[in-house]
């Protein structure tokens, strides 16, 4: 009874605010602000559904809430690979690649090098948290400073180019792929939920789902190409957007107070809507685009996390 009235609480609250969100402000030019507004409002929808059951799906994985995939440099990867191309192909190339084209193409790219770098350090590492988190840093470090490099030798035009691709918006999102993005995070999505029993027990631990009859390696393989495609789908339609997964699933995890992966990913998925569009509305009306989503995400997930680091050094564990 409990969950059904948290979950009621989530829904009239993000239908309120999506409702001030899209009527607010219009100054009687109503339906040229929902053709604006609404826009935006898919992308928060989708992006907050991919975030929330990336980072929850991953959490279990490495058997840790403190860590997001982000960790593992998946934002930084994403940022050299924008920059490959640019660098390699160039942007006249590149703008005779149609819109959708180089869109699949920057998802490709980020599931497959990120999947490949997610279960290889998972699997050499997953008894050796530290070394985990320090060779992720290192990666998104290397990656970093590739990327450093290359924009130095990049033409003027084209790191302009390059700088407005890599800023988190959701003002810029084309409209044709949302529709494509909506349907391949549905796709994914519903491939965790159906894995989220699985989940469930991995949660157990390791050792504890191998002999209860997972296949362990399998399921770390098919979760992570799940995980690496939803952050490459939102990290492509909106651009990197490093702590909100952190701050999703944290929330999640104490409002909901259990282990099931499918009512975290219910849990999650509202929170993520419910906090990008009220930040989007402060952004826009209250601070007057004086800041940005991305600037107060990264702010406050920060914050966020040295409270979550200081409250688990005090020895709590929930």
């Amino acid at each position: 009874m409990k969950r059904q009235l948290t979950y009621l609480f989530l829904i009239v609250a993000i239908i309120a605010i999506c409702a001030l969100f899209l009527t607010y402000h219009t100054f009687g030019n109503l339906e040229f602000a929902l053709s604006l507004r609404l826009k935006k409002l898919l992308g928060f929808i989708i992006v907050g559904i991919a975030c929330s059951f990336a980072t929850i799906s991953f959490q279990t994985l490495t058997q840790n809430r403190l860590l997001t995939p982000t960790i593992l440099g998946m934002d930084s990867l994403y940022v050299m690979l924008q920059t490959l191309s640019i660098f390699i192909l160039g942007t006249h190339n590149l703008a005779s690649l149609s819109s959708l084209g180089n869109f699949f193409l920057s998802i490709a790219l980020m599931m497959s090098v990120s999947t490949v770098l997610s279960f290889s350090l998972l699997k050499k590492f997953k008894h050796n948290l530290f070394l985990f988190l320090m060779i992720g840093m290192i990666l998104g470090t290397f990656f970093g400073n590739i990327s450093s490099f290359l924009q130095v030798l990049l033409d003027p035009n084209e790191y302009d180019h390059l700088q407005a691709k890599l800023f988190a918006s959701f003002s810029n999102v084309k409209a044709d792929h949302l529709l494509i993005a909506a349907i391949m995070v549905a796709l994914i999505c519903l491939f965790l939920w159906w894995l989220a029993p699985q989940l469930d027990i991995l949660h157990l631990g390791n050792d504890h789902a191998i002999n209860l009859g997972i296949e362990l390696k399998n399921l770390q393989l098919m979760s992570l190409l799940a995980i690496s495609a939803l952050v490459g789908i939102s990290t492509a339609l909106v651009g990197p957007t490093s702590f909100l997964g952190f701050i999703v699933a944290t929330i999640s995890y104490q409002v909901a107070k259990t282990y099931r992966h499918r009512t975290l990913f219910l849990t999650g998925s509202f929170i993520a809507i419910l906090l990008l569009v009220f930040g989007e509305f402060l952004v826009e009306h209250i601070f007057s685009f004086n800041t940005t989503l991305n600037i107060m995400i990264e702010f406050t997930g920060g914050c966020y996390f040295i409270g979550q680091l200081l409250y688990k050094r005090n020895g709590h564990t929930r």
